[in-house]
């Protein structure tokens, strides 16, 4: 009944702020109620999930109505370029306060417990279980982890898993880089799913979720210690980190393995994207 009324069109939005009041209101008791009288239930963490990206707004532009190709790539890459840079700049800020963690413990000295426990936070995040590690161990896998993925292989990624922008998994779910998942209703289901599949592509909240979630799974997860290492001896060596060389390390991100390789290799040459690197 309440939920009719704020839906009548004569209702002014004066009494329609005061009958969501009252339902806030109610709503609070209630379960305020419920909780003195019944254990609190905790959602698993897929549920908490799910829920708070179950609420898709597409937020891409139409790359669909530039009708002229070198129009459309510029707008993608401008577009996704901002999201790109804001992820690496909070990446960066977090490596720059474990190298001199990294340096105490090369030096043999003990970490005070504020760098401790800011070390156990940023494992936390990086998905390094630390309880077995000693704190020399997790500081070298995390230098590894905590780094910087080229602007023009992430751009490149970005054009080749969501086709420029126009794939459905981008315009309807936010998702740039195919990442799937595998929870029901987590995502979109693919139209040419097998049968006994039972995978979906991720649907985000936002395009900096998608962005932001690519980077936590190149950073860590195991399919890509290949690429991570790579960037590792460039730092080791003092080079520029190499999109090209880097991009090897990304076989196993498509079941077409080398030949995705090279087709990534091929968008950012053929576009110049390297010019976008800054380190």
């Amino acid at each position: 009944m309440m939920i009719d009324l704020l839906r009548h069109p004569r209702l002014s939005w004066l009494a329609r702020a005061g009958l969501i009041a009252a339902l806030a209101a109610f709503t609070f008791t209630a379960f305020a109620q419920y909780r003195q009288t019944s254990p609190l239930i905790e959602l698993p963490d897929f549920v908490v999930e799910m829920t708070e990206e179950a609420n898709v707004i597409p937020e891409l532009p139409d790359f669909e109505s530039y009708g002229d190709t070198e129009t459309r790539k510029e707008a993608f890459f401008s577009y996704l370029t901002v999201y790109v840079e804001t992820e690496n700049q909070r990446i960066a800020e977090t490596r720059t306060s474990l190298l001199p963690m990294w340096e105490v413990v090369r030096r043999g000295q003990r970490l005070s417990d504020v760098e401790y426990a800011e070390m156990l936070d940023i494992a936390e995040e990086y998905r390094l279980d630390a309880a077995e590690l000693s704190d020399r161990q997790v500081l070298a896998e995390l230098i590894k982890r905590v780094d910087v993925i080229p602007t023009s292989l992430v751009l490149a990624q970005a054009a080749n898993e969501s086709a420029w922008g126009m794939s459905r998994f981008a315009r309807e779910g936010n998702n740039i880089f195919g990442q799937w998942c595998y929870d029901e209703g987590c995502g979109l289901v693919p139209n040419r799913r097998r049968e006994n599949a039972t995978h979906e592509v991720r649907a985000f909240s936002s395009v900096q979720a998608s962005v932001s979630a690519y980077f936590r799974n190149l950073n860590t997860n195991r399919s890509y210690e290949d690429m991570r290492e790579m960037r590792a001896q460039m730092r080791a060596q003092s080079r520029s980190l190499d999109s090209m060389v880097l991009a090897r390390g990304l076989t196993r991100y498509s079941e077409r393995g080398m030949a995705y390789v090279h087709e990534l290799q091929d968008i950012i040459r053929i576009n110049r994207l390297s010019a976008l690197d800054k380190s």
